[in-house]
C-alpha cells in the first residue's frame, strides 16, 4: 500500500496540536474537578441560580451519561449535565455549567454565529462522510472533477469548525461574567475556571487546524496530479 509522506507534512502539526489540546483539557479538568469551590455549589446548584435571573427559566435541565459530555441543545432548549458536573461542588463544574448557559444565552439572544452554525449542521453531517468518498473515488477513477466536488463539499466542515470558534470563545467570556456577577466564584476560582475554559477552547482550535490541513492536503494531491 502506498503511503504519501506529504500526508505527514500537512497533518502532523495539526495532530500534535490536537494531542496537546486533549492533554490540556484532561489536566485542567482533572485538577479543577478535585478543587472544591468556596461556596460548596454543585453544577446543578449554579445552573438553578443563573437560569431564572438570566431569563432562561424555560431551559430544562437533564442528566446525561459520560464525562465532559455536558452541552446545551438549542433545538430542545435543554441543558444536559453529566453527573460529574451536576453533582460535584468543584470549580470545574462551575466553569462548565456557566459555559453551557453561555450557549443558552446566545440562543436566547439570537447570536448570529450560533444561528449560522446551526444552519450548516445538516450540510456538515452529510459532507463529512460523503466528501472523502467522492474525493478518493475521483482519484481512483481518474475523474478529477468528481474529486474537486469532494474537496468543495469538505469545505463545509472547515466552515463549521471556523464558525465554532467565535461561538465557543463568546460562551466562555459569558461564563466568566456569569460566575463573577452572581458571586459564584472568588478570584482564585475564576482563574481556575478560565484555565478549564481556555483548555477546552484549544480543542476547537485544534479541530479547525485538522479540517483545514485535510482540505489543503486534498488540494495538494490534485495539484500534484495536474503537474
Amino acid at each position: 500500500m502506498y503511503f504519501d509522506p506529504m500526508y505527514l507534512v500537512f497533518m502532523a502539526p495539526a495532530l500534535l496540536l490536537a494531542f496537546f489540546a486533549q492533554m490540556k483539557v484532561r489536566s485542567a479538568y482533572g485538577t479543577y474537578t478535585k478543587t472544591a469551590n468556596s461556596r460548596g455549589l454543585t453544577g446543578l446548584d449554579a445552573a438553578r441560580m443563573i437560569l431564572g435571573p438570566e431569563g432562561l427559566g424555560h431551559v430544562q435541565i437533564e442528566g446525561i451519561r459520560g464525562e465532559l459530555t455536558d452541552h446545551y441543545d438549542p433545538r430542545s432548549k435543554k441543558l444536559g449535565l453529566s453527573a460529574g458536573v451536576a453533582q460535584q461542588p468543584s470549580v470545574a463544574a462551575l466553569a462548565i455549567v456557566a459555559h453551557e448557559i453561555g450557549h443558552a444565552l446566545q440562543d436566547n439572544q439570537g447570536y448570529a454565529p450560533l444561528k449560522l452554525r446551526g444552519a450548516i449542521v445538516p450540510a456538515v453531517t452529510v459532507s463529512s462522510w460523503v466528501a472523502p468518498l467522492l474525493f478518493f473515488a475521483g482519484l481512483l477513477l481518474g475523474l478529477t472533477e468528481l474529486a474537486w466536488v469532494g474537496v468543495i463539499l469538505f469545505g463545509a466542515s472547515v466552515l463549521f469548525a471556523l464558525v465554532t470558534l467565535p461561538v465557543e470563545f463568546d460562551a466562555s467570556r459569558r461564563a466568566l461574567r456569569l460566575l463573577q456577577s452572581y458571586n459564584l466564584a472568588d478570584g482564585r476560582e475564576l482563574q481556575g475556571a478560565k484555565t478549564v475554559l481556555d483548555a477546552a477552547a484549544l480543542t476547537y482550535v485544534a479541530a479547525l487546524a485538522q479540517t483545514l490541513m485535510t482540505l489543503l492536503y486534498y488540494v495538494s494531491i490534485l495539484g500534484r496530479r495536474r503537474e
